[in-house]
C-alpha cells in the first residue's frame, strides 16, 4: 500500500522549496565571496578551482561557524530562548572579521525577515526577532535569521543548515556563471561535487555548542578583503 505524505510534510517541503529558490529576495545573488578578485587577477581557471573554493568555505568557514551558530539559534527558537539568540547573534557579528562579509550577512538577514514576516505574521519569535533589529538591540546576521526563519515554517533543523550551504554554493557558481568562468552544465556537475562535503558537514555541527565554533580560512580571508578594495566591481562581495 503505498504511503502518502501528509499535509504538514507537503508544506514543510514547499517552505524549504520556496526559501532556496533563487527567486527568494535575500540578495544572495549579488554575492561572488571573493570569486570575483581572483578572477580578475587570472588565478582561477576551471571547475576544480570554483569547487576548491566552496569546499573551503564549507569546512574552514561555513560549517564549524555559521553552521553551529544557525542549529543552536534553531534550537533556541524551538525553545523559546530569545536571550540566547540575540546572545548568538552578537557572537556571530562578532566572528565575522571582515567588514564587507559582515555587511552582506546583516544586509541578507534583514532582507530574509522582513520578507518572510510578511506572510509569517504569527511566530512570536520572528516578531520578536524584527522588532529587536528595528530598535538596533539585533544586528540580524544570516545565520540566525535563516534559523529563526525556518523554524516559523516548520523546516526542521537539518534541512536548514542544508539550505543555508546549497545557497552559498548556488550563489558562487551563478557567480561563476555570470563571470564567463564556466557554463550552465558545469555549473550544475560543481553542485553535484559538492553534495556529500554539504552532508558531512551537516553531521558533523549538527550537535555542537556555541563553545565549539571556529573558523579559519586566512588565504580566503585575504581575498575577500581585497576584493573590497577593487575600484570597479561587479558583485558586492
Amino acid at each position: 500500500m503505498p504511503i502518502y505524505m501528509n499535509i504538514e510534510d507537503i508544506e514543510q517541503e514547499l517552505g524549504v522549496m520556496q526559501l532556496s529558490d533563487s527567486f527568494f529576495p535575500t540578495g544572495m545573488f549579488a554575492t561572488s565571496n571573493g570569486l570575483e578578485f581572483l578572477f580578475t587577477e587570472k588565478k582561477i581557471h576551471c571547475v576544480k578551482d570554483i569547487a576548491d573554493i566552496i569546499k573551503t568555505n564549507i569546512i574552514q568557514q561555513i560549517g564549524p561557524s555559521d553552521c553551529i551558530a544557525l542549529a543552536n539559534a534553531f534550537d533556541s527558537a524551538n525553545n523559546n530562548d530569545y536571550e540566547e539568540i540575540i546572545n548568538i547573534d552578537a557572537i556571530v557579528f562578532a566572528t565575522k572579521a571582515i567588514k564587507e562579509i559582515r555587511d552582506a550577512s546583516v544586509r541578507s538577514g534583514i532582507q530574509l525577515v522582513k520578507c518572510v514576516s510578511e506572510f509569517v505574521s504569527g511566530d512570536e519569535v520572528l516578531n520578536k526577532y524584527k522588532e529587536s533589529i528595528t530598535k538596533n538591540k539585533a544586528h540580524g546576521v544570516f545565520p540566525v535569521a535563516f534559523a529563526i526563519c525556518c523554524n516559523g515554517l516548520k523546516i526542521k533543523k537539518e534541512k536548514c543548515m542544508m539550505m543555508m550551504m546549497y545557497g552559498f554554493t548556488v550563489s558562487i557558481v551563478g557567480a561563476a556563471l555570470r563571470l564567463g568562468l564556466i557554463q550552465h552544465f558545469e555549473a550544475q556537475k560543481i553542485i553535484h561535487m559538492t553534495k556529500p562535503i554539504i552532508s558531512q558537514t551537516i553531521k558533523e555541527n549538527s550537535k555542537k555548542s556555541l563553545s565549539e565554533m571556529w573558523q579559519f580560512a586566512p588565504q580566503t580571508d585575504i581575498i575577500q578583503m581585497s576584493h573590497e578594495k577593487m575600484d570597479s566591481k561587479m558583485f558586492i562581495t
